[in-house]
């Protein structure tokens, strides 16, 4: 059936990876995502806390709900290979990073927030590192790709360019196997993490947002922001592109 799309992708005009459709005003699509599906990315970041809140879980924000296209969009990135979603997602994650340094940020009450404000009020920002969730090696084999790195990687591109002095640093790994998170409870899946992650580079000092793609009980932040803070990182919150609508 995989070979079969792939086959049917080259021979017909793209498809959105959203909602499926091959149209989009003023003729055929002809990127991965149309500008419905677009526009269930552009934002504005929210915040989108778990319930119940893990302990130790920075403030977590978010662009959309992970359901519908939007969920279909995440999927399509990270199970099937569709790479080029990469961009727009890894856009609607530099929304929620934003927003969490802005939040974190000294002086942040009444500030104009998103890419609309100031270049002085972004350098207000400071110094700043997304740190993305790891994935297992195994997981990275299976996929051909780790999927948060690269959405982090365009989500560095598009702060750089709004005047953020960010970086990406893949400073966690898994130490040990976990089990499958589904189907667990949100206390089980914080039993599940505990010690899961190493820090394998220098972040004592460094102000990070921990980013990933979904976000739904808060456990695996909540377990990266831990073994971060315990390298010595600041870590101000949590950026995500959706969250699990029964977790609000």
């Amino acid at each position: 059936m995989r070979l079969f799309d792939t086959l049917l992708d080259l021979a017909l005009p793209q498809r959105c990876a959203g909602c499926g459709t091959r149209d989009q005003p003023g003729g055929v699509l002809d990127q991965p995502i149309c500008t419905v599906c677009a526009a269930l990315l552009s934002g504005p970041a929210h915040r989108a806390a778990p319930v119940p809140v893990p302990p130790g879980l920075p403030p977590p924000w978010t662009v959309s709900a992970y359901e519908g296209p939007v969920q279909a969009l995440i999927v399509a990135h990270k199970e099937r290979g569709r790479t080029g979603l990469a961009r727009p997602l890894g856009q609607a994650l530099a929304m929620s990073a934003l927003a969490a340094l802005e939040a974190g940020s000294p002086g942040s009450a009444g500030r104009e927030r998103g890419f609309s404000g100031s270049h002085s009020a972004v350098e207000g920002l400071g110094v700043a590192v997304l740190v993305p969730v790891p994935s297992s090696a195994m997981a990275v084999r299976e996929r051909g790709h780790d999927a948060t790195r690269r959405m982090a990687s365009f989500a560095v591109r598009e702060l750089r360019a709004a005047g953020v002095r960010v970086t990406r640093v893949d400073a966690l790994r898994q130490r040990r196997r976990v089990a499958d998170q589904a189907g667990l409870s949100s206390a089980a899946r914080a039993v599940n993490l505990v010690g899961a992650f190493e820090v394998v580079a220098p972040m004592a000092g460094r102000r990070v947002v921990v980013v990933d793609d979904v976000i739904t009980s808060g456990a695996t932040s909540a377990e990266a922001a831990r073994a971060l803070r315990a390298a010595g990182a600041d870590v101000v919150g949590v950026a995500t592109v959706a969250a699990t609508p029964r977790k609000w």
